[in-house]
């Protein structure tokens, strides 16, 4: 019995340790924020924010949506606040799904392959919630938005470099229904 409690102890200290991990930074007050000079991250493919169907893409369709407005986010490494030059796929997001309000969503938060299981299934979960609060944020119901992390399960680049670790670390906006195929 006391093996069993000491376990029971040891996994919610793993679990609070990975969650204080994963927790904001406070931001030094009158400290100027500082663009990252690591590595180019990936930006989101070039396609046209306007929702405008491109060739022979229906309208309201997923695959409108991947084309015309974009379907990921990116993140700095073990962070989950949005990037700047992320808020102009988010708010087209939005857009879209105002236009379209049959449609229902998932957020699904990735990490890189680096750090603990535990770990990244954390901080992947608030890049999906940050993305989905940014979303309601814009008027987007929240039940027709739900979130769920991957972690490092789910890679969408193969590699370990930091060209493959910053693309792996995303917040996808997977439509799941509501959308003719």
């Amino acid at each position: 019995m006391k093996t069993s409690t000491f376990l029971r102890l040891a996994l919610v200290g793993v679990a609070v340790t990975a969650m204080a991990a994963c927790a904001p930074r406070r931001a030094v007050e009158g400290a100027v924020p500082t663009a990252p000079t690591g590595p180019q991250y990936p930006t989101a493919p070039t396609a046209p924010v306007t929702g405008t169907p491109v060739g022979s893409v229906m309208p309201g369709s997923e695959q409108d949506f991947v084309v015309n407005v974009g379907d990921r986010v990116y993140f700095d490494l073990n962070q989950y606040q949005i990037r700047p030059e992320a808020f102009a796929r988010l708010d087209a997001q939005a857009q879209w799904l105002q236009r379209y309000p049959q449609v229902t969503v998932r957020i699904e938060g990735n990490a890189d392959e680096r750090g603990t299981r535990e770990y990244n299934l954390a901080l992947g979960a608030r890049r999906a919630e940050s993305v989905r609060n940014y979303l309601v944020d814009r008027g987007i119901p929240a039940g027709r938005i739900d979130t769920i992390s991957y972690g490092k399960e789910r890679p969408i680049a193969e590699g370990s470099n930091e060209a493959a670790w910053a693309r792996n670390r995303n917040a996808h906006t997977a439509i799941v229904s509501g959308a003719p195929r």
